[in-house]
């Protein structure tokens, strides 16, 4: 048996060295193999599946050994970090963030309450502060860090409920469409309402809400006795990438007094480009806007943000009370983010968006990002004019679906293929009962010789699909 070092539990000195100089040395190769690493890989899942399920010895391990164990298990599945990863809403993960979340969670300080940590929860609150005016929002608004958008979601829907039905939400009705991320009918179900209360509006040709379709659902559930409370607009749908109507779904909202909540998960980060902000139009209109950095800002997963108008009515829904908070008082105009959303114990989550976007500048992200809507644009320009394929839909932002022109199960094969080069990896969706494949152009990672390394393996696969005569 071989003997290892015993590491304390809270190492110190030349053992705190030692672990950091080797987790930074693991990070570092890992980061310069990502963009030769395939960007799928599942011929050794098996093994580590099995591998990884025995459970921990009672004598300590080897770190160098178990960070290669890492390294395997982290080599499986689809590489949501690397630079070919082209499916649902790719962001790559940049490191200033992971250094630090390193850091917060080193510190370990309790954000719940700004008593117990005021100076981090102001950093927090400077960076949604900062947020909400991008997006337009009026002065005083806020919101809170969550770990992503479908909790956001939750919450804003659990505030609006709260606003506008009260105590009794039996008879309450807030309208999507197919299109609406399933967040929304989740957190409309744990808020405990009933499943027809979650009504779905048509969608135009063009995939967007019908607002006079909209209009008029409201208008029928009013006068059956129902009492209609929000209205969910999307910015950036999953499938497609399309922006609803903002302007007249916020004039909507506003003719009848219902709570006009925007689901700009991933769409939300393009607010800083002045393309974005025109296509964005309108959202800065909403009550609560819902927006993942780790998707359109390119942070790791688990980073999201719940932006609303009105602080007080976020808090009115969610504060609660208990004798073992009595210790606790306000701390100036700074707000407790365990009373306005569902966590009250909570991990200092600002400093993952406050040091990336104060390091690298705000510039930086906004020309990443315009390259992204450019080589979109490419995309979109390339396939449409393959005649081997339908692309029907120009990109509102960075998502472009197509599908060959043989029908579904051509488009089911086009896509395995394309995937089992292992070279990109692309996801698909259905729409209007068809088959479409599904290329979004989004990681920090994705440079253009990557879209056009995309572009060759598609074409590619359609030759030996579709082999010329």
């Amino acid at each position: 048996m071989t003997h290892h070092p015993i590491v304390p539990l809270d190492p110190t000195g030349d053992a705190l060295h030692d672990l950091t100089r080797e987790a930074t040395a693991f990070l570092t190769d890992w980061l310069s193999e990502l963009p030769a690493s395939p960007a799928s890989d599942y011929r050794d899942t098996a093994r580590l599946t099995a591998l990884l399920r025995r459970p921990p010895g009672d004598d300590p391990g080897h770190l160098g050994d178990l960070l290669d164990t890492f390294r395997q298990a982290a080599g499986q599945g689809v590489n949501t970090a690397g630079p070919g990863y082209l499916a649902y809403f790719p962001a790559g993960g940049l490191v200033s963030s992971v250094l630090a979340e390193m850091l917060a969670q080193a510190a370990n300080r309790f954000t719940g309450v700004a008593q117990t940590a005021p100076a981090l929860v102001a950093m927090e609150h400077g960076v949604l502060t900062w947020l909400a005016a991008r997006f337009g929002l009026p002065p005083g608004s806020g919101g809170l860090v969550t770990t992503g958008a479908s909790p956001a979601n939750l919450s804003a829907l659990v505030a609006a409920r709260h606003a506008r039905l009260g105590e009794d939400a039996r008879d309450g009705t807030l309208y999507v469409t197919e299109h609406t991320h399933l967040s929304i009918a989740k957190a409309a179900r744990i808020a405990g309402l009933p499943g027809r209360g979650v009504r779905v509006v048509p969608s135009t040709p063009d995939l967007r809400m019908d607002v006079a379709a909209a209009a008029r659902m409201i208008e029928a559930d009013r006068a059956a006795g129902l009492r209609p409370f929000l209205l969910a607009g999307t910015a950036g749908t999953t499938s497609t990438g399309t922006v609803d109507p903002l302007p007249e779904l916020a004039r909507l909202a506003r003719a009848h007094d219902l709570w006009f909540h925007v689901d700009a998960a991933y769409g939300g980060g393009f607010q800083l480009t002045r393309r974005g902000r025109a296509t964005l139009t309108g959202i800065g209109e909403a009550d609560s806007i819902a927006f993942d950095p780790h998707k359109s800002l390119f942070l790791p997963y688990g980073t999201g943000v719940l932006l609303v108008r009105d602080p007080a009515l976020l808090h009115a829904a969610h504060a609660a009370d208990g004798q073992y908070l009595q210790d606790i008082g306000q701390i100036g105009d700074l707000p407790d983010f365990g009373h306005l959303g569902v966590e009250l114990t909570r991990e200092f989550r600002g400093l993952r968006l406050w040091l990336p976007l104060h390091l690298h500048g705000v510039r930086a992200f906004e020309e990443a990002l315009d390259e992204k809507l450019d080589q979109a644009t490419l995309v979109h320009r390339e396939l449409a004019a393959d005649p081997r394929l339908d692309v029907p839909w120009e990109p509102d932002l960075t998502v472009v679906v197509f599908r060959p022109r043989g029908g579904d199960e051509a488009g089911r094969e086009l896509l395995a293929r394309i995937n089992a080069t292992r070279r990109v990896y692309l996801s698909s969706t259905t729409l209007g009962g068809r088959f479409y494949l599904r290329l979004c152009v989004l990681s920090v990672r994705t440079r253009p010789s990557h879209v056009r390394l995309a572009l060759d393996t598609i074409r590619t696969t359609l030759d030996h699909l579709t082999p010329t005569p």
